[in-house]
């Protein structure tokens, strides 16, 4: 039987109902007032549910109307198709998306910030193999549990307990008459992705989060290498600009940063660095609004490594104010230590009298009822600014209330959740039941490169065509999009400067695309 799917109403209408009617009429049907069908309470209860979306309350312009209408018709064909790529694995969904006209627009919508998005798994690991493996000086070891471990070094690496033979991979290459093969083998230890069956590849969460974690062990010694470490963070910067975001907030460890000589820099020149090549990104690219850092610690340290960090993170936030935005968790929650255990640590700032502001990763678990599943309350115990992942929320309603009340929005990241088992089919994401009623929320990539998902672009897809379903429209793009800048660590001045240009790039956007209908590359 054919699929019926109706027209939507109009987000400008429903933006003139008042919300004070949904108690109201919500009271009548309890009641029973109602007792006939009747197609204006109908109509009624219908754009109130509409108004309660992202955007839902916004009075469109006509530009954005007409973009809309086109939007519309462009997700009613994507949703009918038997190969529907949010009710599949990314992995195999990824080419289909590539060549959807709703993709290809999302590309080159502003999308305003990534604000939960981690270091090392920012850049696309081609550029990794074919930029910085072909770089002189850099060796390579097979380890005994087949991954691979790198080091760029003026002599022979010392044999390490499980990488014992080095190559230099300059030599290999020169002996090599096609080099394709070696470089696919690299790139698959640096990336979840693959070609094969996906379910097959990863069956459980152990086994995904096992390998998800050895690739980072992987590409360890290539980013951590300090010629590396600029390149690869300015190459990252690059790849989201391009990808239209203005704005990034970055999860990063600050890591030892070593020389060709073996000596190291201490992890505030890691962040010094990260402000120089931020000020020169921007300076290169006056319509990109910045980055900040979030330094993190893992979740799986004892007391005393933490408090160290906590320790850490409240002199460089008062010695980087402008770059150091603030501190969290990192690492698979579900194996890891919870906030309640670190507790003490996590204290200081406040019986200090210091502010340093939390972003901490909260819910990404389905262990519902464990210690680690209250990790949520947890974290709005300790007054955390957002919520990472936050998969979990819906099952908590009282944490679901609090972040609302609050206004702590949740960093939503649709394939990251997908690709680590979470969810299967992207419409049965949590994020659906708070995208509903307009929860406080930002969409974002997490490890993009990890996942084969460069930028932003991808995320936003599967969450307007897959969780946000036929009622997402083009006011809640642009909500979502507004409330990575509101949501942001910026200050309000700086937030304000951010608003308005984006607002000029959304405006110009939507000119460009909202009259293409008819022309032949339509999108």
């Amino acid at each position: 039987m054919a699929v019926q799917l109706q027209q939507r109403p109009h987000a400008a209408a429903a933006a003139h109902l008042p919300l004070l009617l949904l108690p109201l009429l919500l009271s009548c049907l309890t009641r029973g007032v109602l007792s006939s069908p009747d197609p204006r309470q109908r109509a009624a209860l219908i754009q109130l549910e509409t108004s309660l979306q992202p955007g839902g309350q916004m009075v469109l312009t006509d530009a954005e109307q007409r973009l809309d209408s086109a939007l519309f018709q462009m997700k009613r064909r994507e949703i009918l198709r038997t190969d529907f790529p949010p009710a599949m694995h990314f992995f195999r969904a990824r080419p289909l998306i590539r060549t959807s006209p709703i993709f290809r627009l999302l590309q080159k919508m502003p999308k305003g910030g990534a604000l939960h998005v981690h270091d090392f798994s920012m850049v696309d690991v081609e550029w990794l193999v074919k930029n910085v493996t072909y770089r002189p000086h850099c060796y390579m070891c097979v380890t005994d549990g087949r991954s691979v471990r790198f080091t760029f070094s003026s002599r022979l690496p010392k044999p390490l307990p499980r990488c014992s033979v080095w190559t230099l991979l300059e030599k290999l290459r020169a002996k090599m008459v096609n080099t394709t093969d070696l470089d696919n083998s690299i790139m698959g230890n640096l990336t979840l992705f693959t070609d094969q069956d996906p379910e097959a590849a990863y069956p459980s969460q152990d086994v995904v989060w096992d390998v998800f974690e050895q690739t980072f062990f992987a590409l360890w010694g290539l980013v951590t290498y300090a010629p590396v470490f600029r390149d690869y963070y300015y190459e990252g910067l690059t790849q989201f600009y391009k990808d239209n975001v203005m704005y990034l907030e970055l999860r990063a460890l600050l890591p030892e940063i070593y020389e060709l000589d073996g000596s190291t820099h201490d992890t505030a020149w890691t962040l010094k660095t990260y402000q120089e090549v931020t000020r020169q990104f921007t300076a290169d690219h006056p319509d990109f609004c910045g980055a900040r850092i979030i330094f993190t610690i893992h979740r799986g340290v004892n007391i005393s490594v933490m408090t160290r960090g906590v320790e850490k993170a409240m002199k460089l936030r008062r010695d980087f104010p402008d770059i150091m935005a603030g501190f969290d968790l990192v690492g698979r929650e579900d194996r890891g230590r919870t906030l309640w255990y670190f507790k003490d640590a996590l204290s200081l700032p406040a019986e200090k009298g210091v502010a340093l502001p939390f972003f901490f990763h909260a819910g990404e678990t389905d262990l519902e009822g464990t210690d680690v599943d209250q990790n949520l309350l947890d974290a709005l115990l300790m007054n955390t600014s957002r919520i990472g992942h936050g998969f979990a929320l819906p099952r908590h309603p009282v944490a679901e209330y609090l972040s609302r009340k609050r206004g702590v929005a949740v960093e939503v990241c649709p394939i990251s959740n997908q690709v680590l088992k979470l969810v299967k089919d992207m419409r049965n994401h949590p994020a659906a039941a708070l995208m509903s009623v307009n929860h406080p929320m930002v969409i974002s990539s997490d490890d993009p490169a990890m996942f084969g998902a460069s930028g932003l672009s991808y995320d936003f897809y599967e969450a307007f065509v897959g969780f946000g379903g036929l009622r997402s429209n083009v006011g809640s793009l642009k909500q979502l999009a507004i409330n990575s800048i509101r949501y942001s660590s910026l200050t309000p001045v700086q937030k304000e400067k951010a608003l308005a240009l984006w607002q000029r790039r959304w405006d110009e956007f939507v000119s460009e695309h909202a009259f293409q209908k008819g022309k032949r590359n339509f999108f």
